[in-house]
C-alpha cells in the first residue's frame, strides 16, 4: 500500500508539472501581447511594461523564473490588474466557487444516486420513465437554461429565492440547484446502470437462494458493489465543481474563480490564467490521487503489485 501511494503521488507531481510546462509555453504561442490591446498605451509605455514583466527575456528564461517561483508558491502578478497578485485572486475567489460546489456535490450525489437505485427496483414503471426522462433533461439541457428557468419561476414567479448576488445563504440555493441538476441526472443514470448491471451477479442469485431478505440483499451487496466504479469519477468530477462554473456564476453574478479566468484569457493575462491553471490542474490531480487511494481500500478485490 506504501509503496502504492508513493508511485501515485510521483505521477501526480509529474503530471502538474507537465500541465504547467505545456500551458506556459502554449499561452506564448498565442499572437500578441497583453498591452497591445489596451489603447492608451504607447509602444514606449508597452515596451516599458514588457521588460518590468520579464516578458522580453528569451522564452526559456522566463520558463525557469516562472518554475522558480512556482516551486515557492508564487504564481506573480497579474498583466491586466494593476498589483493584484494571482494568490491574491484565489484566496479571494475560491472559498465562494468551492462553497458553490460542496454545495451541489452534497445534494446533487446523494440525491441522484437515491433516484438511480429507485429507478433500478421499479424497472418498467411509471417512477423508473419518469426518472429516466428527468436523466435525459438533466444531461441535455444546458446549465445556463436551467438557470434561467429558476430564476423566472422559484425567483421572479413565485419570488422564493433571490435571483442574482452571493450575499446570504439564500442567494445561494438557485445556483446551486442549477449545478445539482446535471449531478443528479448524471448519477442517476449511473447508478440505474450499474444496479441493473450488479443484479444479474451470480452472487446475487445465491442470496436469494439462500432466502436472504430482498432489503438485506439491496443494502449490503448489491448497492455496495454497484457503487464501487462511480467512486474512479468523483475526483474530476468534485475538483471541477470546486473550482467553479464560470456560466452559472455570471448568470447569478456569484464572485467566484470562472468569471477571472475567462476574463483573462480574453486580455491575453499570461500570469493570471496560468496560475489559475496550474491551481485547478493541482487540484484535479491530487483529488484523483485521493480517489485512487479511497477506491483500493473501499474494493479489496483489488491487489497492488
Amino acid at each position: 500500500m506504501r509503496r502504492y501511494i508513493v508511485r501515485r503521488f510521483f505521477i501526480s507531481v509529474v503530471t502538474v508539472w507537465t500541465i504547467a510546462t505545456v500551458c506556459f509555453f502554449l499561452l506564448r504561442l498565442l499572437p500578441g501581447n497583453p498591452f497591445l490591446s489596451t489603447t492608451i498605451m504607447k509602444q514606449d509605455m508597452v515596451d516599458k511594461m514588457m521588460r518590468y514583466y520579464g516578458l522580453d527575456k528569451p522564452l526559456w528564461q522566463q520558463y525557469i523564473t516562472y518554475m522558480g517561483n512556482l516551486l515557492r508558491g508564487d504564481f506573480g502578478y497579474s498583466l491586466k490588474y494593476a498589483g493584484r497578485s494571482v494568490n491574491y485572486v484565489i484566496k479571494s475567489t475560491f472559498p465562494t466557487s468551492a462553497q458553490l460546489g460542496m454545495q451541489a456535490l452534497f445534494f446533487g450525489i446523494p440525491t441522484g444516486t437515491l433516484l438511480g437505485i429507485i429507478s433500478a427496483k421499479r424497472r418498467g414503471k411509471e417512477l423508473d420513465y419518469a426518472f429516466n426522462a428527468l436523466s435525459v433533461i438533466g444531461i441535455s439541457v444546458p446549465s445556463f437554461i436551467i438557470a434561467a428557468l429558476l430564476q423566472y419561476i422559484l425567483g421572479l414567479k413565485l419570488g422564493w429565492f433571490p435571483v442574482a448576488q452571493w450575499k446570504s445563504f439564500s442567494h445561494t440555493i438557485l445556483p446551486t440547484l442549477t449545478l445539482s441538476f446535471g449531478i443528479i441526472a448524471s448519477h442517476c443514470r449511473s447508478m440505474r446502470t450499474l444496479m441493473l448491471e450488479v443484479d444479474q451477479q451470480d452472487y446475487l442469485k445465491t442470496a436469494r437462494a439462500k432466502g436472504l431478505g430482498e432489503t438485506r440483499i439491496v443494502f449490503f451487496h448489491q448497492i455496495r458493489n454497484a457503487i464501487i466504479p462511480m467512486i474512479t469519477g468523483l475526483g474530476t468530477e468534485i475538483a471541477g465543481l470546486l473550482m467553479g462554473s464560470y456560466v452559472v456564476e455570471k448568470i447569478f453574478s456569484i464572485p467566484g474563480m470562472g468569471s477571472y479566468f475567462v476574463t483573462s484569457i480574453q486580455g491575453l493575462d499570461y500570469t493570471m490564467v496560468l496560475g489559475l491553471v496550474v491551481f485547478q490542474g493541482t487540484f484535479v490531480v491530487f483529488a484523483n490521487f485521493l480517489v485512487d487511494i479511497l477506491y483500493v481500500i473501499v474494493d479489496p478485490r483489488i491487489r497492488i503489485s
